[in-house]
């Protein structure tokens, strides 16, 4: 790379910004443990014995790479993420490793980090503890709260949210609450949930964000929250957050969910189960998503055999978008940048990132 490393393996989620001159930045995660290589290198390791975290890459209106580098190192298995309204990437740990169960590690993992997306190097990494330690896949910020929902890449997880106490501050700390559906105690909705029935929610609190163990998602089910089987890849759609649940549903195929939040925080919203896949040739496993500009869910697959990005249009019609016709490894990372409007997507393995161009529609 430009900092005179070598690129990073196991590229993964990933979130395009509007940079200056009419650049576009991408930050990009690294889903690398204590045995993988190569590692993100440099200046300010969060956990100098950690192999994973973020490099950005700097791309001019013509998607030619201009510069790429380091900008969070330290961390491990930084799997998904998120963008904010304010210009940051949130890159998640998908760990909860800690000295004392793992020696590999010097710190304790499982949290999030803020990455601006104007860092020019690594940046001096701060866990956002009040977010929870936890299996965390992605992240999605509501634009008119701050309010920031969670993923859990856990066969049981559960769907989060932070309620900052300064919206846009996430080091300022906040309340951390687990989703309950009502009248549905301790729901488990890898069945039973038709494909568009709507059913009201409520928040429950957790009391202990930081835990010693991996504990949080037992908390929450202890206080009735919904489990949600492999929560992962989460986007912003026009007036809800869409999310991935890679082993959901009845064929264990993958669902995605649709909530939509309540007018204010102290009213829960709604949950409705958007689809649900019955076939592998037609969806398998959905992983990270995105809502294009256009109004279209591309979803990346994270299964069995080819794998595709797919998408689903305004009107609900699945189709198949792109094929990785490399290997039988996953597409991550898919976003959009819009001046000009181009998709940026990974191979997780080996390591690469494309930019597709349209006309899309």
């Amino acid at each position: 790379m430009s900092d005179g490393f070598p690129v990073p393996a196991k590229h993964d989620g990933m979130a395009a910004f509007a940079g200056p001159q009419r650049t576009t930045i991408l930050v990009r995660n690294h889903e690398l443990g204590s045995d993988q290589s190569p590692a993100v290198q440099g200046v300010n390791p969060y956990d100098p014995k950690s192999k994973g975290g973020t490099t950005t890459l700097v791309i001019d209106r013509d998607r030619k790479l201009l510069r790429d580098y380091a900008s969070l190192t330290g961390t491990t298995r930084n799997c998904g993420g998120g963008a904010t309204p304010w210009g940051s990437w949130i890159s998640c740990e998908e760990n909860t490793d800690t000295p004392e169960s793992e020696p590999a590690v010097s710190k304790r993992h499982g949290y999030a980090f803020e990455v601006p997306s104007q860092a020019t190097g690594p940046i001096q990494p701060q866990p956002l503890i009040a977010m929870g330690r936890f299996y965390r896949e992605a992240v999605a910020v509501d634009p008119k709260t701050g309010i920031v929902y969670q993923t859990e890449d856990r066969e049981d997880g559960l769907f989060y949210r932070f309620i900052p106490h300064r919206p846009g501050q996430l080091q300022a700390g906040g309340l951390l609450e687990a989703l309950k559906i009502k009248g549905k105690p301790q729901a488990i909705t890898k069945k039973g949930f038709p494909v568009g029935k709507s059913w009201p929610v409520e928040w429950v609190p957790i009391d202990n964000p930081d835990p010693d163990t991996d504990s949080i998602r037992q908390e929450g089910f202890a206080k009735g929250a919904a489990q949600f089987m492999r929560g992962e890849g989460i986007c912003l759609g026009k007036k809800e957050m869409l999310f991935c649940c890679t082993t959901g549903g009845l064929s264990g195929m993958g669902q995605i969910w649709r909530y939509i939040p309540g007018p204010t925080a102290q009213e829960g919203g709604a949950l409705a189960l958007f689809y649900e896949s019955q076939n592998r040739g037609v969806l398998d496993s959905p992983d990270n998503i995105i809502m294009a500009p256009f109004g279209d869910l591309f979803i990346c697959e994270d299964g069995w055999g080819e794998q595709f990005i797919r998408a689903v249009t305004r009107q609900g019609k699945l189709y198949p978008f792109a094929r990785n016709a490399l290997n039988e490894n996953e597409f991550a990372g898919v976003c959009f940048s819009r001046n000009p409007l181009t998709m940026f997507v990974n191979f997780q393995k080996p390591g690469m990132t494309f930019a597709i161009w349209g006309p899309f529609v």
